[in-house]
């Protein structure tokens, strides 16, 4: 891989990752106006309470005690839209509520009505919980008397066991909640996207061209991807743009950037790809970034120097040394001077060769009385 086609890479995705959070904060900023987190919390509760208009069951379990608390005002209930229902205004109400509340509020209201006024006025225990949801004039609706009542059929007269299966059947609730608010989510920040490609003209295929035809650009790039990734999370919305000010980017509209003819094309396509990387989040394109920039850390010493053999192979040969085999062992001499590493191994491989029996015929073996006396040993 070219350190050039790494570095264009990275200027790209440098790019997406600054567009996202933008994106992000735009968001962020709609969410603290509309709470439509708290909107979808509030459509949950109502369907799992059957209460569609929310002006029965859920109106008394968020206006019950445990919950009122997490209001900032009185709760009234608004009729359900379906249109243009991720934009839903949640203001007023809570963005979350603990499962243990939600469970102790229902059973409460189940043995004790929505006023607290009816039932025994004794302990709440399962048998009483399910002589009241047995009741023909329970106010609950068939669906959350069944699903109460399975709870209660499922702890084994345990009361605490039946208020963690209420408290199971919420956190699984929620769990349909965040997907909800991931999906819508998603939409939100695409058109929020394309609002910004268009306005600002964020366009992909001619920032690339930017990159591949200015070398500097990419240096640029490279040193704001490698002051990004020094930092342990993505970059604030003030960064993104102090960050995107410093690239000096082909963006933004004049008199010679508005398309002609065919240029329309690259055009709509370039603002498309833009609007789906930013759709993928700041925190994609910044994981990214941080295992590109370690790719090109290990690429960039090979682009500036040549690989090096290892000493071994550059280590010239040994000179090869002809010795011709002796005829006799030549006899020691205390006066021979050392002739030498290759006179050496000649001695060697000629003495090895003797003790071997390789090099001659063999005489008759010595008897012991011809073998000189053995000194040491033990004594007897």
């Amino acid at each position: 891989m070219k350190l050039e086609s790494l570095d264009l890479a990275i200027g790209m995705i440098v790019v997406f990752l600054l567009v996202s959070t933008l994106c992000s904060a735009l968001r962020e900023a709609i969410e603290a106006l509309l709470k439509t987190r708290a909107a979808y919390l509030e459509k949950a509760i109502r369907q799992m309470l059957d209460d569609k208009d929310g002006d029965k069951l859920t109106k008394s379990l968020f206006e019950h005690p445990l919950l009122s608390g997490l209001m900032t005002e009185s709760y009234l209930p608004k009729p359900a839209k379906k249109a243009l229902w991720f934009l839903a205004n949640g203001r007023g109400l809570p963005s979350y509520v603990p499962a243990s509340s939600f469970a102790k509020a229902l059973l409460d209201m189940a043995a004790h009505g929505d006023d607290g006024t009816q039932g025994s006025g004794g302990a709440m225990t399962v048998e009483s919980l399910r002589a009241r949801l047995n009741d023909p004039n329970c106010p609950m609706s068939p669906r959350v008397r069944r699903a109460l009542l399975h709870a209660l059929d499922t702890a084994s007269g345990d009361l605490a066991q039946a208020r963690k299966n209420v408290e199971d059947w919420f956190n699984d609730s929620m769990d349909r909640v965040s997907g909800w608010y991931k999906r819508s989510t998603q939409w939100i920040v695409f058109v929020i996207a394309v609002a910004v490609t268009l306005i600002g003209n964020v366009d992909s295929i001619a920032i690339a061209k930017h990159f591949y035809q200015d070398e500097a650009a990419r240096n640029a790039a490279v040193q704001s991807a490698q002051t990004l990734v020094a930092k342990p999370d993505a970059p604030t919305k003030e960064e993104a743009q102090e960050v995107l000010e410093a690239l000096e980017l082909p963006v933004g509209w004049s008199a010679a950037s508005v398309p002609q003819g065919g240029e329309w094309f690259n055009r709509v396509l370039g603002w498309l790809l833009t609007a789906f990387a930013a759709t993928l989040g700041a925190p994609f394109w910044f994981d990214v970034l941080n295992k590109v920039m370690v790719i090109r850390s290990t690429v960039k010493p090979r682009e500036k120097s040549p690989d090096e053999f290892s000493e071994d192979r550059q280590r010239p040969p040994a000179p090869v040394v002809n010795v011709p085999a002796p005829t006799a062992a030549p006899a020691p001499s205390a006066a021979a001077p050392n002739s030498g590493g290759a006179n050496l191994a000649a001695v060697i491989a000629v003495a090895q060769d003797q003790l071997d029996c390789c090099g001659g015929e063999q005489g008759e073996p010595a008897t012991d009385e011809q073998l000189p006396a053995a000194k040491g040993g033990v004594q007897s």
